[in-house]
């Protein structure tokens, strides 16, 4: 069978795409790529790319160059967690706080992670987790 490497893009659908490019912007540093009316792209750390698409642009196959893009399209409250260093874990407390977002939960996993979590103004729940997570993380 053929390897998977990893994943290398994510996407979250959202109301207003630039106050949502902003919120990325301002809370994690995150560098855009590229963006236009329809979408924005985020680079996450040289490794991965988050997606953020406006709510119905994308529902349409879209001709590039190279061949077409099928549609796509979300809908209610998804989930993304971004990685964190347990040294950090006060940091990102400082930061968020900050910048007026609410930790809206805290979880000690039971391998020694911990999680922050927290909404996007889209109310994507986003979720920043040390390691001790998850077995490979």
């Amino acid at each position: 069978m053929p390897t998977i490497r990893r994943v290398l893009e994510t996407s979250l659908y959202v109301d207003q795409l630039d106050r949502a490019a902003t919120f990325y912007e301002r809370i994690f540093g995150f560098e855009r790529i590229r963006c236009d009316d329809r979408f924005c792209a985020f680079d996450i750390s040289g490794q991965q790319v988050l997606l953020l698409f406006a709510r119905g642009k994308a529902t349409a196959p879209i001709s590039i160059a190279g061949g077409v893009i099928p549609p796509h399209d979300g809908q209610g409250q998804l989930h993304l967690a971004f990685t964190m260093e347990a040294a950090d874990e006060g940091a990102w407390t400082e930061r968020l706080s900050a910048a007026n977002v609410a930790i809206e939960s805290r979880v000690k996993w039971p391998r020694g992670g911990h999680s922050l979590y927290f909404r996007d103004p889209d109310r994507n729940l986003l979720e920043l987790v040390s390691p001790g997570c998850w077995k490979i993380y």
